[in-house]
């Protein structure tokens, strides 16, 4: 078990598993769709102001007239001022309530440009470059493909609003969801910051992976990142929210024994399922649920074992005994996060599990939790309509969340924050960490390898850029086939990102610790992101090309894909 372990024998296992090498580059996956157009005729130039603007309002649509540097309709106000590095929005209404802007740049683009986007938050396995769509909604940035150039359209992390994108053949287009709640925005006699637009011209000689990597760090010029890569143990695709404190030290051990004996030490995550049943109120808790008696010492035998203590909360979730005035109406089983009093509870929440010991905080659900929808549900709407938060129209909604994610940050001090359901493009720069995608799985494959896979090729040029990225775990049970979780295992930790494993409480078979100490050994030291190589012709990537050298993956089961919901 303390056999030193090379990157020659991850390699080796690699190959074992029929991870063949080939000698590919990024235009042998994307050959099909390649054409000839030359890059400067794909590329619309949008730092400057736009050719349309629309303005949305409780009480209709109005067209905004351009006029002395300015678009305006009656009181709203709306600057689009260039700069070296990018376009600022801004925007003023003292009087109207704003739900959205539309602002449109003209051109013509070529009709078989590829087209991908991004999500509102994390991913559900439908990350995909595809043709134009003039009704696709391209959250947060979109980059197009043709010719020999990847060109990327997008705007700075931590905007003041929801901002999404569309691509036709007649321009582009950016919409501003500045919200709050389900109604306009009542800005009174304050400007709002919108966003600021961003864009990059792609280069023939780049792989489209390279260009948006750099159009990724052009967005976010801030991140904050770990000192150190980031694997280890995390229970849930084992236990389900059944664990105990007894499995948990018996984890520990076991993922100890399997890690490197370097000084970056893996994190031992204690997942849903720990804390009191209906939350938490009060200024103390003693400890979770009955399974869980001592949560503080917990974090201190884990230590001692020699793992990093991490843990899962849901910072909104109200108890039975969370007073009437706490309750967000749009949500009654949360929080609402503009109530004062409620970011004091959140950060002392926060505090306390530093307290603990516990140096790498999970927070999850904040999303759903304050606007009612999951990602893959939010489409351009995002939200349901005419719904208020306790404080009134005063703050978007991205304002709101972008206050939440403050407090966390601050709370956590100098401990490590991972952000689950979160919005990326408004925890870039707050959080060290965000999980990516949705859940994969410790029961059905195809679930791992329909978010899991998808996520982190589409996600990959976020890595470094924005966080460090989580793809989430790999659930190694004996409900999924050890020889495709080998493979999401590989790929993990030579791919860079974020390496946890949920195992199961039996022991694990000597051909899986062989593994796992190969992938550990690589996980735990500093390694480029990988690349997928065939992304622009499938959503579930099989063809990589690592540091290390290229490999072939086969993510199907015998069977194929299952086309239903997983």
């Amino acid at each position: 078990m303390t056999n030193k372990i090379s990157r020659r024998d991850v390699l080796t296992g690699a190959a074992a598993l029929g991870l063949q090498a080939a000698a590919l580059d990024w235009g042998a996956g994307a050959s099909a769709v390649t054409n000839h157009i030359h890059h400067s005729k794909t590329f619309l130039d949008i730092l400057r102001p736009p050719d349309h603007a629309r303005v949305f309002t409780d009480g209709g649509e109005h067209e905004l007239t351009q006029s002395e540097g300015a678009w305006r309709w009656e009181d709203v106000d709306l600057r689009a001022t260039p700069s070296k590095d990018g376009l600022a929005i801004a925007l003023a209404a003292p009087k109207s309530h704003v739900q959205r802007v539309r602002l449109r740049w003209s051109g013509v683009l070529p009709t078989d440009l590829r087209v991908m986007g991004d999500h509102w938050e994390r991913s559900y396995g439908d990350l995909e470059w595809r043709g134009i769509s003039p009704e696709r909604v391209l959250p947060w940035y979109c980059a197009t493909h043709g010719g020999d150039v990847t060109h990327a359209y997008g705007v700075r992390t931590q905007p003041g609003a929801f901002c999404f994108w569309q691509i036709d053949s007649s321009g582009v287009t950016l919409w501003l969801d500045v919200r709050s709640g389900g109604v306009g925005v009542a800005l009174g006699e304050r400007t709002l910051e919108v966003c600021h637009v961003v864009s990059r011209e792609g280069k023939p000689a780049e792989s489209p992976h390279q260009a948006l990597k750099e159009f990724c760090v052009r967005m976010c010029p801030a991140p904050r990142l770990p000192s150190e890569p980031i694997y280890g143990y995390n229970d849930w695709y084992s236990m389900y929210g059944n664990a105990t404190q007894k499995t948990a030290l018996a984890a520990a051990h076991q993922i100890v024994d399997l890690s490197p004996t370097g000084a970056n030490r893996p994190f031992v995550v204690i997942d849903g399922g720990w804390q009191p049943d209906g939350g938490c109120e009060g200024d103390v808790w003693d400890h979770g649920k009955a399974a869980y008696p001592d949560m503080p010492g917990l974090a201190a035998k884990i230590q001692e074992i020699g793992g990093r203590p991490g843990i899962w909360v849901r910072p909104l979730s109200t108890s039975a005994a969370t007073k009437e005035v706490f309750r967000l109406k749009h949500n009654p089983a949360v929080y609402d996060p503009t109530v004062p009093g409620t970011l004091e509870k959140v950060a002392a929440d926060i505090a306390r599990l530093r307290q603990w010991g516990y140096g790498l905080i999970k927070h999850d659900f904040s999303t759903f939790d304050i606007l009612g929808r999951w990602g893959f549900a939010m489409g351009a709407q995002l939200t349901d309509d005419a719904w208020t938060f306790a404080e009134g129209p005063r703050r978007t909604n991205a304002e709101i969340i972008s206050a939440l994610y403050r407090t966390i940050r601050t709370a956590a001090g100098d401990g490590l924050l991972l952000g689950c359901n979160t919005v990326g493009h408004l925890s870039a720069g707050l959080f060290e960490m965000s999980r990516i995608g949705d859940d994969t799985s410790g029961q059905k494959w195809e679930r791992t390898r329909r978010m899991g896979v998808n996520t982190l090729a589409f996600r990959a040029a976020q890595h470094d850029t924005f966080h460090a990225i989580d793809p989430d775990a790999v659930g190694l049970t004996r409900d999924v086939p050890w020889a495709l979780n080998h493979q999401w295992l590989d790929l993990l930790a030579r791919s860079g990102a974020a390496v946890f494993v949920s195992l199961p409480d039996e022991t694990v078979t000597p051909e899986q610790a062989k593994a796992l100490k190969a992938a550990f050994a690589l996980a735990a030291t500093l390694q480029p992101i990988g690349e997928p190589l065939d992304w622009m012709t499938t959503t579930c990537p099989e063809q990589w090309r690592f540091e290390s050298g290229h490999a072939n993956y086969q993510w199907s089961e015998p069977g194929g894909a299952w086309p239903f919901t997983v």
